[in-house]
């Protein structure tokens, strides 16, 4: 394999992977410093966190590795925390919710949505923490956030689901831009244009963003080994973002029964859904998301959706019931491997990379 390229130099990584950043108790700081040490670029999603637990984090992080990791948070949508409802309002939405609290010992607050923390503080307690990347979804930070970051030698990622917010963090002036297809799991970061005009996939996607921006493209979605990684680099990326198939290694934070359905016949059908946050993410289909598939447009925005059903994941997931949890996956979920190690996967990424053909940071002789 050739040197590593623009990318490389760029955030310091030997290998063109990045590991997705997951939210929700989903990362772990085992998962990112593993991936790092091993030449990639390990990530944590932070958004759930106080500023105080960020402070916290890039602390741990920066003593589990000398290599350089990502934090990512959400950028807040235009009017998102002005949207909170009244209390008569958030009560009808938790009686759509009451035969899950009830069934499964749990309850919400309405305070649970006024504590969630607010997007300056996470990042001012980030910015001051200073990790060598922060990488963003939702949206394109604060001007302010840009131009400290740049102060402090901090490389900033942002995420587009379409050319048009390619090209708007392109000129907002980030180091490197996360193309994420519709393929890809989790939570989807459409910011411009309305989600239903926003889902283009991931090999589409690509070469459009290579041939519109000036900064380094990594490629995101239904992408888990040597064959996907080829053809993103063949379409103009210059490195790829692995979610789904980490998600299933030993030292992610995803419980148990949802690392099971991982890799197998069960996870090659996911679907598009609100009913866990609010927002629209990508999961395997289970009871709750079937049960309640009627709601899809009646359930309230993030974070109030997020907030009523974040009692419901939590008691779900301690007493492993995954029928009420939100099994986040990519639509190459199937691939994904039986529960490995992050080195060990990740080795096994790098090895089929040069077999493929494509050495980092240089065209595919394809």
């Amino acid at each position: 394999m050739s040197g590593p390229g623009r990318l490389g130099d760029l955030l310091g990584i030997d290998h063109p992977i990045v590991q997705g950043p997951f939210g929700g108790g989903l990362s772990s700081v085992a998962l990112a410093a593993a991936v790092s040490e091993g030449g990639g670029l390990g990530s944590y999603g932070a958004h759930i966190l106080t500023p105080d637990a960020i402070t916290g984090l890039v602390t741990e992080l920066k003593a589990a590795t000398s290599r350089p990791f990502a934090v990512n948070l959400w950028v807040p949508l235009e009017g998102e925390r002005s949207a909170l409802p009244d209390k008569a309002v958030y009560t009808a939405h938790t009686e759509r919710l009451r035969p899950y609290y009830d069934e499964l010992g749990a309850a919400a607050a309405y305070e649970d949505i006024e504590a969630l923390p607010d997007f300056d503080d996470q990042i001012d307690a980030l910015l001051a923490a200073a990790p060598p990347v922060i990488s963003f979804v939702m949206g394109i930070p604060p001007r302010r956030v840009i131009d400290e970051a740049r102060r402090r030698g901090i490389a900033l990622i942002g995420t587009a689901t379409t050319v048009d917010e390619a090209v708007a963090l392109d000129d907002a002036g980030l180091d490197a831009i996360v193309a994420s297809g519709s393929d890809a799991g989790g939570h989807r970061g459409a910011f411009l244009a309305p989600l239903r005009e926003s889902l283009v996939g991931t090999f589409s996607l690509v070469p459009q963003i290579a041939d519109a921006v000036t900064a380094p493209v990594i490629a995101a979605g239904g992408i888990a080994d040597g064959r996907g990684m080829r053809a993103a680099l063949t379409l103009g990326a210059d490195a790829v973002q692995i979610g789904t198939a980490f998600l299933a290694t030993r030292e992610s934070g995803a419980s148990d029964a949802h690392k099971r359905q991982l890799g197998t016949p069960a996870a090659r059908t996911t679907v598009l859904t609100r009913l866990f946050s609010g927002r629209t993410a990508r999961g395997m289909p289970n009871r709750f998301v079937r049960d309640m598939a009627a709601y899809e447009d009646a359930v309230p925005p993030y974070p109030i959706q997020n907030a009523l059903m974040q009692p419901i994941r939590r008691a779900a997931a301690a007493q492993g019931r995954p029928e009420y949890v939100n099994l986040w996956a990519g639509q190459a979920a199937a691939l994904a491997g039986d529960g490995p190690g992050a080195r060990e996967y990740l080795a096994h990424l790098v090895e089929e990379l040069p077999r493929q053909g494509v050495p980092f940071g240089s065209p595919c002789a394809c």
